[in-house]
């Protein structure tokens, strides 16, 4: 059997480990062991752990790096050949563990899993973080199946075939151990946000898969870092989304999707400003030239990462503009944009 690790990235956040830690504990243990990986946190979430639950076993970051550096260096101390990596403001349900484990253990090309994550606060309704697997358009704009945008659909079995995707969520995302560090883990650089996306790409582009595996089912809370009014976590989006085009996009027409965004992310903007979102649209604008600024660092990153494609080309990458199918067709469900 499989050596399996359930981690938990934790910075400040007591009150979710207080709500969740117990019923994580009872549906991983004893087929995974729990850890909980703090980022350097001010709260009592370490002494609670401690005393609370000393069957869970503890790495203390040394500092709050985000949840790329976060887990990077967790991931570094615990031998494990699968990791979960699982946000403390997750509730998992019985037998949550072990079909995904199955079905990653029956092809060696599978990298990467996810469960079918659904709201904690409305639970016949998919949530925003990953729903029921990741995929993405040729501009580079994120979505999911059961989640377009900000609009996310009823919960009624319509996804609930085991299929391939091209991203699985951070949320609750599971990873051979192996290929994590094979593929170079998380990009400390992107902080938090997209990075398990760029994960994922340089992992399709290695030519392994990633997969979505509905018959596992969370409820995510969602918003415990940033919640989606916050500008920070705009900037963040809008810089992180132009790293991953540059990094792993294909050779003959990143140029052209960085061009591109520069139109499409300027119009983002210019709503934010006619809707009277300043700080929103000084943080595209941030976003913009932060990204500029890392162009040489990004460059130098995809270079690297050369020596190691199979593949630019991925069925799970949508092959015309979300932004264009969803604002201006009027296409909200995932369906419908595939269509």
């Amino acid at each position: 059997m499989p050596k399996v690790a359930v981690v938990i990235l934790n910075f400040n956040g007591i009150k979710y480990l207080k709500q969740f830690l117990a019923g994580v504990c009872q549906h991983s243990m004893p087929y995974a062991e729990v850890w909980l990986a703090d980022n350097a946190s001010t709260d009592e979430s370490v002494a609670y752990v401690q005393s609370e639950f000393p069957q869970v076993k503890l790495v203390i970051n040394d500092s709050n790096g985000g949840f790329a550096k976060g887990y990077n260096d967790a991931l570094k101390k615990i031998e494990a050949d699968y990791y979960v990596l699982l946000n403390s403001d997750v509730e998992v349900t019985k037998n949550w563990i072990e079909p995904i484990i199955r079905l990653m253990e029956s092809d060696a090309k599978i990298a990467a899993c996810q469960p079918k994550i659904l709201a904690y606060n409305e639970k016949d309704k998919f949530e925003y973080a990953g729903a029921s697997g990741g995929y993405i358009d040729e501009w580079g704009y994120p979505f999911c199946r059961g989640r377009v945008f900000f609009e996310t659909e009823t919960d009624e079995g319509q996804y609930n075939d085991t299929r391939d995707v091209f991203w699985a969520s951070g949320a609750a995302m599971f990873l051979k151990a192996k290929l994590y560090h094979q593929a170079g883990g998380l990009d400390d650089d992107f902080f938090a946000h997209m990075e398990e996306i760029d994960l994922c790409w340089r992992l399709k582009n290695m030519g392994y898969r990633i997969m979505a595996c509905p018959q596992s089912v969370v409820y995510h809370v969602g918003g415990g870092t940033l919640n989606a009014g916050h500008p920070q976590k705009t900037y963040l989006n809008f810089r992180n989304n132009l790293y991953l085009l540059l990094k792993n996009g294909k050779p003959y027409d990143v140029v052209l999707r960085i061009y591109g965004r520069m139109v499409l992310d300027g119009i983002a903007g210019l709503r934010f400003l006619l809707r009277g979102d300043f700080s929103h649209f000084l943080a595209v604008i941030k976003g913009h030239f932060v990204f500029y600024s890392q162009i040489p660092k990004l460059l130098t990153k995809r270079n690297k990462l050369r020596k190691n494609i199979v593949n630019y080309s991925h069925t799970e990458m949508v092959r015309h503009s979300i932004v264009y199918a969803f604002f201006v067709i009027g296409s909200k469900t995932f369906k419908q944009i595939i269509k």
